[in-house]
């Protein structure tokens, strides 16, 4: 492909970059683009976006896809030339005479010489492939047109929708002889699959999340973003899997070259008018017209450097935060400081916002300024709910009035959790917890305390105790403490006690319940009097809770508690009993006893607590259990379940939901592919204490799906994980380590052991839990459970649990016609891979019927739920069909021994090998023929 750089003046050959350049979610466009200039439906195409989304790349591949067929020649607008008459034409008039050189026949006579050159007697058609054409000049851009008008060239044209094209370009678009084409930034799919592709590797979503928000979907910023994080080894690869083992660089050395060459092109005025933005974002539009002009605000609007709000104040921002952060780094300390005095005076804190003024606050502290500690406490509790972890420490740290260092203690602490460092934040909160029990965010404190010591594997009843021990030394009645009574719940939910949390919430109702909850008058308030001085005697906080001396204290219980023990209470309350009463299979009341903590939920926004994620996280169990498939992914799906800002702490928790719904849809291949990468981001951090839980739903989707090494890998994490799994798991996570183990090696002890459990008092006494265990035991071939199936299920609530009724019911029957109709309705109902299990019984009973016919009807049907579940080996498990499906000598010696009834051992003394070898020969056998159990072999090996 010739191609002539006209910033340079030279042709040269170009570079095959369009070969090397992912180019995710643009290859239609191309295709299109490539189309469009074949046919000539148009004679022109306009590639419109902002920069840094991929215009030139655009551009690059189309021209690299049409080199073969047409003459490209490349010209390139520029800034400084956009009011130079034909000043990027200017390689081709050199030779022109002085007066000849703004004359358009001369110039156009010149430029047709030199394409003449380039098409050196060749017949093929010409492109003028033109970048920034936002910056041509109007000379040109008429030259242009006239060129394309009288049939010398099509046009591929890249612009900026602000300021745009030259008007005549834009008029063509008018007159219809132009196709028009808006780039827009790349979006979560394609971010995943460009991620995916640079990295080599498997990347949890919530890493994709996070790379998607900083970078907005902009694949330059996303480049920069991607190799500055590796190279600072903030994205590293564990265990196969690419983990962000912090926050993004924004000071990395590509982002900062896009700052410094962008800044380099601005003005003085626009270069301070950004800085100023990016150090004070958001910050009024006014404020900023004020300081440096509205025609360098104007300026910055139209090349998409700064985004401006809708409303009534309108506030400016750098187009992209993580431009802004990276130009903050660019300003000195001196300079920062010149600025911040400059915009003393000027800034209202009320229009600022909470986000404007916790920046302020920031600023600040980068230019050494001293801020009070009332600003550095509000601005460290937004910034550790904005998860700006390194923020809120660093002015939680400045704090100084020993009255308001607990309040700042606590503050550290949640951004220590936030990073899953919870021994660091326990410690922290043991030394402040008691002291801050008057204060609104007294709730707070108290289960975020309770959520690091159980993310360290301390037992509720142990933190009770300890907790009791402390309220009594202090001089408090422990028993009649809200604090205790938080603490029981926690440990009622740990013993599955869903009767006794009922109780408690009705005690809740009653009007003495509430006034022991809340402090209010009555006999009530006086048993709930609490701690609220240390040793010395003195508490305090921003809000008027800061008394000291015995004054202080006769006051603190007079008073009525905060109204958030009250909806702290509540929510806890109805989020545990949600959690007990899934494990007890009522997961229609679970579901509603989670939406009742809804109310509550107002009155502890912006605390410091995640009772949010807290609450979520059992209505999305609750969803689970009761087969809604749709809500829970509806559930996780939600803005609040996927912001960016705590994508990185609790997505991987998020994710094991995910997965445990897609294993029990059947759907094995999708949910290995989310649990694996959860449980990596789970090493990092663990808030609801899932990794146990996550590490053996992957183990045994590894297991199931043969693959070994990662399996015993998972099955190591499992031993090493002592600490418990969060809400009501630790019982399903010994139940899918079983049936992994029995996968792993065959040998009966792990289905002995899944048994076991199913049959303990813990499990019994918890009929959702013990339904599961029965339904794992029967995906290994235990058919002496399905009565205990068809019973269990018939009292556990929910689609799924109904579904399994159904088919144990049919299973028991062996009547192929009760099967096949049962396995329709539940395909129907959108249980296929219960459905696939009914067919395939179907099958099995009418092929020894000698029933080939109705058999091959019932293997179709099972073979489309095999498709639809999208299994590994699954696509076309009949082999009769699928001639590639090859067994071994051996394997096919093994396998037809098994259809006519022996044993592995049988087989092994006439084969003369190992019980072990006979087992690991059927296994591989079969994954080939995609069957689960001995039963299904003979309809899936090929007829003689």
């Amino acid at each position: 492909m010739i191609c002539l750089d006209s910033s340079k003046g030279r042709t040269q050959k170009s570079e095959p970059a369009a070969e090397h350049r992912q180019l995710t979610g643009r290859r239609e466009v191309i295709d299109h683009v490539c189309g469009t200039i074949r046919s000539r439906s148009n004679q022109a195409v306009f590639l419109m976006a902002g920069p840094g989304l991929g215009k030139t790349s655009l551009t690059d591949a189309v021209s690299e896809n049409l080199s073969s067929e047409m003459t490209i020649l490349r010209i390139h607008g520029s800034s400084s030339l956009a009011k130079v008459p034909y000043g990027v034409l200017a390689p081709y008039t050199a030779a022109l005479p002085l007066e000849e050189a703004d004359s358009p026949v001369a110039v156009l006579r010149a430029v047709w010489a030199y394409f003449q050159e380039l098409k050196a007697g060749k017949d093929v058609p010409l492109l003028l492939v033109i970048d920034d054409a936002h910056h041509l000049d109007e000379a040109t851009a008429n030259m242009v047109v006239d060129m394309m008008s009288a049939g010398w060239a099509g046009v591929l044209a890249s612009g900026r929708p602000r300021p745009g094209l030259p008007q005549a370009l834009n008029q063509l678009w008018y007159d219809g002889q132009a196709e028009r084409i808006d780039l827009r930034p790349l979006n979560g799919e394609q971010v995943t699959e460009v991620v995916e592709h640079a990295l080599h590797g498997t990347v949890p979503a919530n890493t994709v999340q996070s790379l998607w928000s900083a970078s907005g979907g902009n694949p330059m910023l996303l480049d920069c973003l991607l190799r500055d994080a590796v190279e600072a080894g903030i994205l590293a690869k564990r265990n196969g899997i690419w983990l962000l083992l912090g926050p993004l660089p924004a000071d990395g050395p590509r982002l900062s070259d896009v700052v410094v060459k962008d800044l380099l092109r601005r003005t003085p005025e626009e270069q301070d008018a950004l800085r100023l933005i990016a150090l004070a974002e958001p910050v009024d539009r006014g404020l900023i017209e004020d300081l440096c002009g509205a025609p360098v605000v104007r300026s910055l609007l139209d090349h998409q450097l700064v985004s401006e709000s809708s409303g009534r104040h309108s506030q400016l921002r750098i187009w992209h935060a993580i431009l802004g952060e990276a130009m903050r780094h660019q300003v000195s300390v001196s300079r920062s400081l010149q600025l911040r005095q400059k915009m003393e005076g000027h800034i209202d804190p009320v229009t600022a916002g909470a986000e404007g003024r916790l920046r302020l606050v920031e600023w600040s502290l980068e230019c050494g300024m001293d801020v009070s500690d009332s600003d550095l406490l509000d601005a460290a509790l937004l910034a550790a709910a904005m998860f700006n972890n390194s923020g809120a420490r660093l002015m939680a740290d400045h704090v100084t009035d020993p009255a308001l260092r607990a309040r700042a203690q606590s503050i550290s602490a949640r951004a220590l959790f936030n990073e899953g460092k919870y021994r660091e934040a326990a410690g922290l909160l043991d030394g402040c917890w008691l002291e801050l029990a008057a204060a609104p965010e007294a709730p707070h404190v108290l289960m975020l305390r309770a959520s690091a010591h159980l993310a360290l594997g301390k037992p509720a009843e142990l933190i009770r105790a300890e907790s009791r021990k402390q309220l009594a030394d202090a001089g408090n009645d422990p028993q009649a403490s809200w604090q205790d009574r938080i603490h029981h719940l926690l440990e009622m939910a740990e013993s599955a006690d869903h009767e006794g949390i009922r109780n408690l919430i009705s005690s809740l109702d009653d009007d003495e319940g509430l006034e022991a909850a809340s402090g209010g008058p009555g006999s009530g308030a006086v048993k709930a009097k609490v701690a609220v001085a240390g040793a010395a005697g003195t508490r305090g906080s921003t809000s008027g809770y800061a008394e000291s001396g015995d004054a202080g204290m006769e006051r603190q219980r007079i008073e009525p508690l905060p109204a958030t023990v009250t909806a702290a209470t509540s929510a806890v309350a109805h989020a545990l009993l949600a959690e007990t009463l899934v494990s007890a299979g009522l997961a229609h009341q679970a579901h509603d006893a989670a939406l009742a903590a809804a109310p509550s939920m107002q009155a502890l926004q912006g605390g410091l607590y995640f009772f949010n994620e807290f609450v979520l996280t059992r209505l999305v169990s609750a969803s689970l259990a009761a087969g809604n498939w749709e809500s829970s992914e509806h559930e996780l799906a939600s803005p609040h379940a996927e912001e960016n800002e705590g994508a990185a702490t609790f997505g991987g928790g998020f994710q094991v939901l995910r997965g445990l719904g897609l294993l029990r849809q059947g759907q094995l291949e999708r949910a290995y592919q989310v649990l694996l990468p959860a449980v990596e981001a789970l090493r990092i951090n663990d808030p609801l204490q899932q990794f146990r839980f996550g590490t053996a739903l992957a183990f045994y989707a590894a297991a199931r799906l043969g693959d070994g090494a990662q399996a015993q890998r998972l099955e190591q994490d499992l031993i090493a994980a002592r600490h418990a799994s969060g809400p009501g798991c630790e019982l399903l996570a010994e139940a899918y380590a079983a049936a992994a183990a029995e996968y792993l090696d065959r040998k009966g002890s792990g289905l002995a052991k899944l048994r076991e459990l199913a049959a303990s008092p813990r499990v019994v006494a918890q009929p959702g839990t013990r339904l599961e265990c029965l339904i794992l035991c029967s995906d290994l071939g235990d058919r002496s459970v399905v009565d205990e199936i068809s019973s269990l299920a018939d009292y556990v609530e929910g689609r799924w649990a109904a579904g399994w009724h159904q088919l144990a019911q049919a299973w028991a029957s062996e009547d192929a016609d009760v099967l096949m109709e049962t396995a329709a309705g539940l395909e129907e109902a959108g249980l296929v891979n219960l459905a696939r299990e009914g067919y395939a019984r179907a099958g099995a009973i009418l092929d020894a019927a000698g029933e080939r016919r109705r058999a091959r009807q019932a293997v179709a049907h099972r073979e489309k739920c095999d498709q639809e579940l999208g299994e590994r080996f699954r696509e076309s498990p009949f082999v009769a069909s699928v001639p590639s499906v090859h067994l071994t000598r051996r394997e096919r010696d093994i396998v037809e021994l098994a259809v006519q009834g022996l044993s592995d051992r049988e087989i092994a003394q006439q084969l003369m090998v190992s019980v072990r070898t006979v087992e690991g020969h059927l296994y591989r056998s079969y994954v080939k023929l995609g069957v689960r159990r001995r039963d299904e072999l003979a309809l899936a090996l090929p007829k003689k």
